[in-house]
């Protein structure tokens, strides 16, 4: 005989006391199925009539403390009686939904900083999260509920690019607050979308905060940057995303900042980010992050000890294994249990914004269908973004664009025929990538001579001597050799499996056997030689560049990178991609790389002279600036001023250009940054075109930060200076426009 003791309540399940045979079972077995189905229908948690808050309260109010601390892990697991299903949190999206198989493989992050396109930026994300809409229905129908099928995305990766040598700088959007929060809080928006009730996905700012290598201190470094600088470069990117788009993910970096590791400060998770900015998202610990509480900063003693250091500080997900220890950090009196279902709240919030315990038909997002995964929209979009993304650094002679009757054309180099210089990290699955070779072999006439050899293996350390590849530039007429550095060199120090520094680089050179191999070209070239570079970060071109007659700048251009560099090459599209972030000329010019001074960094405090400026980017027509004006030319406190230049395409062929607005202090504090981009804006240009760019900016455009860490309102001279690169002598020896500027003096 079974016997089975159930009974009933509102928000509970439904039980009986009966007794039955074996003959019953299956009775039993249908009748527990549809008694639960029932209960949880009831539940007042799948109530859709009340508000989110009241739902998780009540859901909350039934679980018991190994159920609530079971889901303050990453994987978090299915709680049957009460309908919660299995979430696994961690999923990537930084430039297309990653590690989930099929979808649109975007350019890399710091390719999306080189377009300064915020709207087209916001299109990417936003398909990126329709795609990712559209493959969570499908995993959920055949079961797969684990890692990489969920829609919290931790994307996308705001640190400040403040040193080249970093791995990972190429998932940041480059060296600039400005830039950087302005592209963010646009893939943001297009992540999250726009509905008023549901989310449909979340995004995560990461990595929160300081934190920019190196990668083989990151477990144990502790970053103690002036208060200028943590208030001026490390922190305005993290605001303007919770303060503008409302991001709902703070990811906690592995680093400490002040000594105190960031997943423990209290000064960073709560009195900045929560109480001064009014976060109200969920925080997750960097994968492993609670670990080196105590295994790399020694903070805590023990696991449960580095457990309640997190979830007092404000920690809401556990990436990692420490969150196992809560229940005992418990018992030892460590956290309470009121912490723990505050904490725990913010996390089901996220959940029910995104429509996991309301009817399919409820959330609009869920009508999304498969057909958006890969779409021919998606890869056109892919192909824009490249192609916004290309900066050209060179054109002697006016080499580029290339005739497309060209006679004979060579195509060569390691990286020429790759996929893998497409992808950069992060990165999904598609089966429409094309490389530099295909989307060149499109682009030219079919009776063309077109030949190709990989010439140089990436990173061979001693060149073949009967290699005949370079030779063969003495007899076509153009040769494009496509030479770089991948995600094996440069990237996550778990990933960089050809680096020699965990995903960092010593210095900034190519391969010495791509140099070695640039040099054989350029000997034996007889028509221009055209060197297209793959990257995610600066390279030192110092000693390649007088070799080549044209140089083209395609980061990780995603899976139309082919397609879009063919493009600029022969002049379907001008080159309209800036640089955001400086180009050294060498190592020997950048200050220490564990040093976090801004001293000496970025184009807002570097003195000597880079190789390439920030901003810059040539193109196959010159801009030309005139009649700048502003409405003032004093201003007080909380007054505005609207400032406008004429820009003219003096060219013939249809150009994007993109107008920058720079301010320059002159007689204010000597520590303050030299120059400050505050507005820019990308623009259209025909021929001959001339267009008046207009941009308002408010008192607080014009606040600067003091050694206090304090925006100030700080009276004096200063300049706006209109360009379309940094305003410096060295961008116009490159080609830049001459800059013009304006007078503003603060009251």
């Amino acid at each position: 005989m079974y016997e089975l003791g159930l009974y009933y309540r509102t928000t509970s399940p439904i039980i009986l006391f009966i007794k039955m045979n074996k003959k019953s079972l299956f009775f039993l077995i249908l009748f527990s199925v549809i008694s639960q189905g029932y209960a949880q229908n009831n539940f007042e948690w799948f109530d859709e009539t009340i508000a989110f808050e009241e739902r998780v309260d009540a859901l909350i109010k039934e679980m018991t403390i190994a159920e609530k601390c079971g889901q303050f892990l990453s994987a978090s697991p299915k709680i049957e009686r009460l309908g919660i299903p299995e979430y696994n949190w961690w999923n990537e999206a930084l430039h297309g939904v990653a590690r989930n198989g099929k979808a649109t493989i975007f350019p890399q992050g710091i390719a999306m900083g080189a377009t300064f396109n915020p709207s087209l930026i916001k299109q990417v994300a936003s398909a990126i999260s329709d795609e990712g809409r559209a493959k969570f229905q499908v995993s959920k129908s055949i079961g797969n509920r684990g890692l990489y099928a969920g829609l919290t995305y931790w994307s996308p990766n705001i640190n400040i690019f403040r040193d080249p040598r970093w791995g990972r700088g190429q998932e940041t959007y480059g060296e600039d607050p400005f830039l950087t929060s302005k592209i963010g809080v646009a893939f943001v928006e297009g992540l999250q979308g726009d509905n008023h009730k549901y989310f449909k996905s979340t995004a995560c700012a990461k990595h929160f905060a300081v934190h920019s290598g190196p990668e083989a201190l990151r477990h144990s470094f502790n970053a103690s940057p002036s208060k200028l600088d943590l208030n001026e470069t490390y922190l305005p990117a993290f605001e303007a995303l919770v303060k503008e788009a409302n991001v709902q993910g703070i990811m906690g970096a592995y680093n400490a900042v002040y000594g105190e590791p960031v997943n423990s400060s209290k000064f960073l998770l709560d009195d900045i980010l929560k109480k001064e900015w009014g976060f109200n998202g969920y925080i997750v610990s960097d994968c492993g992050a609670l670990g080196d509480i105590y295994q790399g900063h020694k903070r805590a003693k023990t696991a449960e000890e580095a457990a309640a250091l997190a979830l007092l500080a404000g920690v809401n997900l556990n990436c990692g294994w420490i969150y196992n220890n809560l229940t005992k950090a418990l018992d030892q009196g460590l956290i309470t249990e009121e912490l723990i279902d505050e904490r725990l709240k913010k996390l089901f919030l996220i959940r029910f914004k995104l429509g996991f315990f309301d009817k399919e038909e409820s959330n609009p997002y869920n009508l999304i269908g498969t057909e958006v995964i890969n779409s021919k929209k998606n890869k056109e979009l892919a192909r824009t973004t490249a192609q916004q993304s290309i900066v050209l650094l060179k054109n002697d002679n006016n080499t580029l664009p290339l005739d497309k009757n060209i006679k004979s054309l060579y195509v060569t180099g390691p990286f020429a025929a790759s996929t893998d210089i497409l992808l950069a990290n992060y990165y999904g699955m598609s089966p429409n990538m094309v490389t530099v070779l295909e989307g060149v072999s499109e682009k030219i006439s079919l009776g063309t001579s077109l030949e190709y050899r990989l010439g140089v293996l990436p990173f061979q350390k001693n060149l073949n001597p009967l290699n005949w590849a370079p030779k063969v530039a003495k007899t076509t007429d153009a040769t494009i050799l496509v030479v770089g550095i991948s995600n094996e060199i440069e990237g996550e120090e778990v990933d960089a499996i050809a680096s020699e520094n965990k995903g960092d680089r010593k210095d900034l050179r190519l391969p010495q056997s791509q140099i070695e191999y640039i040099k054989e070209i350029s000997e034996n070239k007889v028509g221009p030689l055209i060197l297209v570079l793959g990257t995610g970060s600066p390279v030192s071109l110092e000693e390649i560049e007088p070799l080549v007659d044209a140089i083209v700048l395609m980061w990780y251009p995603g899976e139309q990178g082919g397609n879009a560099v063919a493009d600029v090459l022969f002049g379907d599209v001008a080159p309209s991609g800036h640089l955001p972030i400086t180009f050294p000329k060498n190592v020997a010019q950048l200050p220490p790389f564990d040093s976090y001074s801004m001293t000496g960094r970025t184009y807002k405090y570097m003195t000597k002279e880079p190789m390439y400026p920030f901003g810059f980017g040539l193109s196959y027509a010159k801009t030309k600036f005139n009649n700048a004006s502003a409405s003032t030319a004093t201003l007080k406190r909380k007054q505005s001023v609207h400032i406008t230049v004429d820009v003219k395409n003096t060219g013939a062929m249809k150009l994007q250009e993109v107008v920058q607005a720079y301010l320059v202090p002159l007689d204010i504090a000597d520590y303050l940054p030299m120059y400050s981009l505050k507005a820019f804006k990308r623009i259209e240009l025909n021929g001959g075109e001339t267009k008046k760019i207009q941009f308002n900016l408010s008192a607080d455009d014009f606040m600067q930060i003091n050694q206090e860490g304090v925006k100030s309102w700080m009276k004096g001279n200063y300049k706006i200076i209109f360009s379309n690169a940094l305003p410096s002598k060295r961008s116009q020896d490159l080609g830049a426009a001459i800059p013009v500027e304006i007078s503003i003096k603060l009251k």
